[in-house]
């Protein structure tokens, strides 16, 4: 690493390589609850950013015009962003924009490279993944309490450590291909997931199973009759019934502080995708469902094998396996509903009982095992890509510490290729053009 440069943030101002890094409007000119709106400027906030990117579709928006009125926090295409305040050291860079800006709360510094001849954004976002910043900026700002904090002025004394333009650019792009295909895995699942729910909409909202004859059923005049729970028509034959006629649920065990960096089995908590432990509770086929969250995202995720639970998600199982599938998509449906009745005033929750409220149908069961037949391979598809992505997961986290210490330098190839060696010693191959030596 002896050509490799080491300059504080300060310095790195100073010499015109980067902007000044700043952050979102503090006091009187911080957006208030009422101005936030549907649509329009995204206003991000530390816990919008999630695995690397700003969760668009979480964060809140103002207006234009509420957003003309602030001093600062203007963030654009091609921005670093690192959260700095309770939420440390998440990382995003701000991609392709249809809007000329975006907005910042106080909780996250944009860093915006001045010279782009010396320093490449791609490459500071990955400097600061890298376990020894996130390590020092945790420790500088208490990380663990709630005041957490690590202020613009504390930030510039930090050191960032580069190589050459060229290096640089060889190192985020590894990294970033290897981002990239596990982007490419989530799209593919969300698809999937897409194509579950409308099945489940055609079949159990519209009413529009295959009949005897193969035929749309409502569409084709089968017989409905009005039900007084529903206050709607149902399919002649269906009953309607609480969630435990045909499921059953109980809670993990364990303290959310049992995640184990590369553990062996899945470990569901309430965050959006499970994280790793050295040990397991279930073995089965399971609708996992977060039974708290700050903001009410109860989140809801299937599996089957191994795995471990925090103490406040709830595991269900079905009495019968074939309705299985049928229950993870109308506990999925719930959701929206049940935010707006999630109980607790700082954090959300929800109870048995509120699950037990969720009407499910009672139908003939070759209907449902005619959709779980429909939906299995759907679901199998998708465990393999969600395994697939943590190996991808490990061999970044793997490759990121070696490629920024010099450890692991990258030859470029004019061939295609892969990761070769180090991709299997992981059990997968990751589709990449370098070398390593």
């Amino acid at each position: 690493m002896s050509n490799w440069r080491r300059k504080t943030i300060k310095e790195l101002v100073d010499l015109n390589i980067i902007y000044p890094p700043m952050d979102g409007n503090h006091g009187e000119t911080h957006p208030k609850g009422n101005d936030f709106i549907e649509s329009g400027i995204p206003f991000v906030m530390a816990s919008d950013i999630e695995n690397g990117k700003i969760n668009y579709s979480k964060c809140k928006y103002i207006s234009k015009e509420q957003a003309e009125k602030l001093r600062k926090g203007f963030s654009i295409e091609g921005d670093v962003l690192l959260t700095h305040k309770a939420t440390i050291g998440r990382t995003a860079l701000v991609s392709k924009l249809s809007i000329d800006y975006i907005m910042l709360t106080p909780q996250v510094t944009y860093y915006r490279v001045k010279d782009e001849k010396v320093l490449s954004n791609e490459f500071l976002k990955y400097y600061f993944d890298n376990s020894t910043f996130q390590e020092l900026i945790k420790l500088m700002s208490g990380s663990g309490s709630t005041r957490a904090y690590i202020g613009i002025t504390a930030q510039k004394n930090l050191y960032i450590k580069y190589p050459s333009l060229f290096r640089q650019k060889q190192i985020a792009k590894v990294l970033s291909d290897l981002d990239a295909k596990i982007e490419v895995n989530n799209k593919i699942n969300q698809e999937l997931e897409a194509m579950a729910k409308t099945l489940y909409d055609y079949w159990f909202v519209q009413f529009d199973f295959p009949d005897a004859n193969g035929k749309p059923y409502k569409s084709s005049g089968g017989e409905m009759v009005f039900n007084e729970v529903l206050k709607r028509e149902i399919p002649e034959g269906w009953e309607v019934d609480d969630f435990l006629s045909v499921a059953n649920i109980t809670t993990g065990r364990l303290d959310s502080n049992a995640e184990v960096k590369n553990g062996e089995y899945y470990f569901y908590t309430c965050a959006a995708n499970p994280t790793k432990t050295d040990s397991y509770s279930f073995d089965d086929s399971v609708i996992l469902i977060a039974g708290n969250n700050a903001a009410g995202n109860f989140h809801v995720n299937r599996f089957t094998g191994k795995f471990n639970a925090y103490q406040r998600t709830y595991v269900v199982t079905a009495n019968e396996l074939k309705y299985l599938d049928y229950l993870y998509q109308v506990v999925f449906r719930q959701m929206k509903v049940l935010k707006t009745r999630g109980n607790g005033s700082q954090t959300k929750f929800l109870t048995i009982g509120m699950l037990n409220n969720i009407h499910v149908f009672e139908t003939n069961s070759n209907l449902m095992e005619e959709f779980s037949e429909k939906t299995i391979p759907m679901y199998k598809k998708q465990v393999n890509l969600m395994n697939e992505n943590q190996k991808l997961s490990e061999l970044r986290d793997w490759l990121l510490p070696m490629l920024m210490n010099g450890q692991v330098r990258v030859a470029h190839s004019q061939a295609d290729g892969n990761l070769g060696e180090v991709a299997q010693e992981l059990g997968m191959v990751a589709e990449e053009r370098a070398n390593y030596k």
